[in-house]
Parts: structure tokens; C-alpha cells; sequence
């Protein structure tokens, strides 16, 4: 059994997958563990409260009377380990976060507790039933008003985080095939109060910040007016930092939004892009860009570049009905398109979603044997069976997109692109870093491997 400590200790993990380096190759592609900063401020302080993040320090174990491990699904199985090694000594452990919400019956298995969905609602509970020896082997979180939400205790944190997190909202009504959002926070939308954003902002120290809503101005004027009353109030009171946000592409529809946006500090913004073509956009059920269609791409992208605001669009390459000739046009348009930062993924079918239910219906899972299989679900190679090319070659096709892609003078030429058209000296740093990122996890050794070679 474990040493009991004066007080109680609460351990804290953030595991990283070891099997591959995906997105968590840059340091500034790695953002800190808000759901574990949650959970500290969440802990009463009779509780000595210690991370342990696997983004900088490899894990060893320490003394803890209780575990708190949350995991994506690439680093489900990094999980499972260390839980167990506490396992073993006695010590419980209670794992969250979207993979254990998505599957919990599976991570049950490996640990003592599992809580799905947001925590808020049950941590104190969850505590209790620690300190009585009686946890329970499920605990459900409800979804609250957001309002009640605790400020992350980013002390925690390591100082080696290149960019601060905050959340402003919760919730996506859009619900496409292959994000689990939904699932986990609901379709409601659910808008912090501004000044309690803008109080908050003011205590982080961090001059770099990544707003981790999955669309910060939301649905609605409702909703708008609530984004802008927080880009407002950052120029109000002298909050001086750069930062970058997600969006759908609604929001180049109001240029008020834009222009509050750049002054508050915003120097780019992610936009859900997925491809230039219907049929595919129709495959996964985007159906905000399908309304707008693909022809309005570059009308988006230059209203978002007069506000001085660089654009990172996201693509999916391997969704049904995609051949080795659509998914070169998409690189080439990639390319000659606005958007200055380009992220390219593999389709990868997440736990919890209904491309997921789908493809595993159809038999077209490459790797299910779970949770071993779980590693290479990391958005970066290529785990299911395309429909109008075998898996092989769209590996292949990847590869040799990406070398395209980012390949030094097409990203010089998009540096000179940002610069052109944001006449911003800081979007541009923002996006060539960005695009350097990018690059440098497209061309690991691992990255988009052949199925049968991985």
C-alpha cells in the first residue's frame, strides 16, 4: 500500500502517446491540460494537488493518495499504464476526458473510476468517495451553465508552455461525422459572461494564447454580441497579447467582429476547411462550408486577411470519395489558395463519432484491436479503408502531397502571401512559425505511413 502523506495528495497526469510523436512534436504545438487545471482549482485546498505532464517531464512515480489521469485517444493506452503501476500499489485512480467519455467501459477496465463527460458536477463527490474508500465505478457529468466554470489553476502548469489556454464557450450545434465535440459538450452552445472571460484574462501572465472554443463567436447574434463584447473589453482594459482562436467560416459574414477581433491581439484563426470539394465536404457532413460553397473559400479567407488576421485552414485527406487525383487538386489548391497556414490530417475515425460507428459497421477499420490499436489513431496515419483507393495508397498520395505542401519555397511564398495581404509583421511571424510546425510533424519518419508498413 501506499505511504499516506500529511493531508491528502492528488496526483494529476497528462500522458503523451510514446508510440508516436504526431502533434506533440513542437513545443508549440502542445498547449496545457485546461481539464487538469480545472480539476486543481476544482480540489479543496486540504488536498496537495501535483501534475505530472508527459508534454515535458517522462513520468516517475510519485507518492498519491489519489490518481486524476485524463487522455486523448492516441495516448489512451500511455494511460493505462501509468494507472496501473498505481494499481498495483493501491493507490486509486480515476481517468476522464474525452477517450474515457467516449469509451468507458473500456478504460474501466484499467482504472478504478471513470467520470464521462465534463467534470464539474461530480468532482466534490468524486473526492468523497476517495477519502471513504468507496468510489464508484462510473460517475456521469452533467452538463452546467458555464457561468459556474472555475478558472484553471495554471500554477500547476510548466513553465515551458509556449502559448496559455482559455475557454470562453462549450458546445457545437453543427455535429459533423468525424468530431466527437458534440458528444462530449453537447449541441447547446454555451457562452461564458464577458467580464468574467475578461477577469480572467487578466491574470494570465502568458503574452501568447490560444482561445480553445471550437467556434468563438458562436451561432447567432446572441452569441456574437457576447464575442464581441469580450474583444472590446481586452482594447478597454489594456490586455496586450497575441493570440489565436477557432471559428467556422461564418465569422468573415461581420467585419465589426473582425476589426475588434485584430485590435484585441488576434493574429490568426483556425478554420475548419476540410476540403475544396462538395462531394467530399458531403461525405463527412460539413454542411456550414457545403452551404457556403467552395467558390466562396477566398472571399472568407480575404476578409479575414483585410482585418490583418492571418487564416489557418485545416484539411482532410481520405474521406469517401476521394482518388489519388482529387487529393492531388487538393494539395495544388492548398497551395494557390489564401490560406496561409496549412494542417493536413489523415481521416481518422475517433471514438464517439459517427464516422467511427460507421466505418467499424462497414468492416473498414484497418486496426481494432483495442486498446493496443489505439496508439496509431493520431490523426496522422491512415486507419481505415478509403472507398476509391486502398490504404496503401493513400498513404502514398500523402506523402508525396506533403512533401508538396510544404516544401520550403511554397512555405517562403506563403510567408510573403501573409505579409501582402494582413500588412502585419506579427500574423505573418504567427503563421510562418505555424507553417514550420506543420511541416516538421509532415515529414517525420512516422507520419502518413503505409498500413501494412506501419
Amino acid at each position: 500500500m501506499s505511504r499516506k502523506v500529511a493531508g491528502r495528495k492528488l496526483l494529476l497526469v497528462n500522458p503523451v502517446n510514446s508510440a508516436k510523436v504526431g502533434f506533440s512534436i513542437n513545443l508549440s504545438s502542445r498547449f496545457p491540460p485546461l481539464g487538469l487545471g480545472i480539476v486543481a482549482a476544482l480540489t479543496p485546498p486540504d488536498w496537495e494537488v501535483e501534475l505530472i505532464d508527459e508534454n515535458f517531464d517522462r513520468f516517475r512515480y510519485r507518492e498519491a493518495d489519489l490518481v486524476a489521469i485524463t487522455a486523448f485517444t492516441s495516448a489512451a493506452n500511455r494511460a493505462y499504464e501509468i494507472a496501473s503501476i498505481y494499481r498495483r500499489e493501491g493507490v486509486p485512480v480515476v481517468m476522464g476526458g474525452i477517450h474515457a467519455s467516449m469509451r468507458p467501459e473500456e478504460a474501466a477496465h484499467y482504472v478504478d473510476a471513470v467520470v464521462t463527460g465534463e467534470v464539474e458536477s461530480v468532482w466534490s463527490r468524486i473526492l468523497a468517495d476517495a477519502v471513504s474508500g468507496a468510489l464508484q465505478p462510473m460517475y456521469y457529468g452533467q452538463l452546467l451553465n458555464v457561468a459556474d466554470c472555475r478558472r484553471p489553476r495554471r500554477e500547476i502548469y510548466s513553465a515551458g508552455y509556449q502559448f496559455a489556454t482559455i475557454q470562453t464557450s462549450r458546445g457545437c450545434p453543427l455535429d459533423c461525422d468525424f468530431c466527437s465535440v458534440t458528444a462530449f459538450n453537447g449541441r447547446r452552445y454555451r457562452r461564458r459572461p464577458p467580464d468574467q472571460v475578461l477577469d480572467e484574462l487578466e491574470t494570465i501572465e502568458a503574452g501568447l494564447l490560444f482561445f480553445v472554443d471550437d467556434n468563438i463567436i458562436g451561432y447567432g447574434a446572441p452569441s456574437r454580441d457576447l464575442a464581441l463584447q469580450i474583444f472590446r473589453g481586452i482594447v478597454e482594459r489594456g490586455i496586450n497579447k497575441h493570440w489565436f482562436c477557432q471559428a467556422s467560416v461564418n465569422i468573415a459574414d461581420d467585419p465589426e467582429v473582425l476589426e475588434w477581433a485584430s485590435r484585441a491581439g488576434c493574429r490568426m484563426i483556425f478554420l475548419g476547411i476540410e476540403a475544396e470539394d462538395d462531394a467530399a465536404l458531403a461525405a463527412v457532413n460539413k454542411r456550414l462550408n457545403r452551404k457556403r460553397g467552395a467558390d466562396a473559400y477566398e472571399l472568407i479567407f480575404r476578409r479575414i486577411h483585410q482585418a490583418g488576421i492571418a487564416v489557418l485552414g485545416a484539411f482532410i485527406f481520405g474521406m469517401d470519395g476521394d482518388t489519388p487525383d482529387k487529393l492531388f487538386r487538393r494539395a495544388d489548391y492548398i497551395i494557390q489558395s489564401g490560406v496561409d497556414v496549412m494542417q493536413c490530417t489523415a481521416m481518422t475515425p475517433l471514438p464517439g463519432t459517427r464516422l467511427f460507428a460507421n466505418l467499424r459497421r462497414q468492416r473498414r477499420l484497418l486496426f481494432e484491436n483495442f486498446p493496443r490499436d489505439w496508439d496509431r489513431y493520431s490523426l496522422t496515419e491512415v486507419v481505415h479503408q478509403p472507398l476509391d483507393l486502398s490504404a496503401d495508397e493513400l498513404s502514398e498520395v500523402l506523402r508525396t502531397c506533403m512533401k508538396r505542401i510544404y516544401a520550403m519555397p511554397v512555405l517562403k511564398a506563403k510567408a510573403n502571401q501573409t505579409l501582402r495581404e494582413t500588412g502585419r509583421w506579427d500574423a505573418t511571424e504567427f503563421a510562418w512559425q505555424s507553417n514550420l510546425n506543420y511541416r516538421e510533424i509532415a515529414v517525420a519518419p512516422t507520419t502518413f505511413a503505409a498500413a501494412s508498413l506501419a
